[in-house]
């Protein structure tokens, strides 16, 4: 399943641990949001956005879909 981060850091050509250095993470956390198995929290939302110059709710929309 790609996820829109994984497509947005594929676009970028970076691998998942250049991701998570650049964002003061881990790869094991960048790969946990990829697959779904978690949701970054607000703050590192925001980060993750500015990085890629996309609004936060592009990115993790499910993370916002409530209903």
């Amino acid at each position: 399943m790609l996820t829109k981060l994984k497509v947005l850091r594929a676009e970028k050509n970076l691998t998942q641990a250049q991701l998570a250095k650049a964002l003061g993470t881990t790869q094991v956390n960048v790969s946990a949001w990829e697959t779904g198995r978690s949701v970054p929290r607000p703050p590192m939302m925001q980060k993750i956005s500015d990085f890629f110059g996309v609004k936060k709710e592009d990115i993790f929309f499910t993370a916002f879909n409530y209903s």
